[in-house]
């Protein structure tokens, strides 16, 4: 038995920021009737990244966008990448006896 096709909508350019290693841009996607939002190079070449699926409200993929353009020029790096170092000094540190 044969999978259905996925329904795949068209691709729409939601925001574009710049970080030191080149400019990057988020693109918003339905699939299955699924948004999905993936962060890419601009130059086409480099890694992406899936950074949200399953948002069901406009003022979601809004704040979304915002949100994440804002912190990935904070870090200098997509936010998509996790943040070791904040999660790291939240941890208690062990101590030896």
């Amino acid at each position: 038995m044969r999978r259905p096709l996925p329904i795949v909508g068209q691709r729409v350019e939601l925001a574009r920021y710049q970080l030191p290693a080149g400019e990057r841009v988020l693109h918003g996607q339905r699939i299955n009737g699924i948004v999905r939002v993936t962060d890419k190079p601009a130059s086409g070449t480099g890694r992406s990244f899936l950074v949200e699926r399953g948002l069901e409200k406009l003022g979601e993929l809004d704040a979304l966008v915002a949100d994440y353009v804002a912190e990935s020029e904070r870090r200098r790096e997509p936010a998509a990448i996790p943040a070791l170092g904040f999660e790291l000094a939240a941890l208690p540190l062990a101590t030896t006896r």
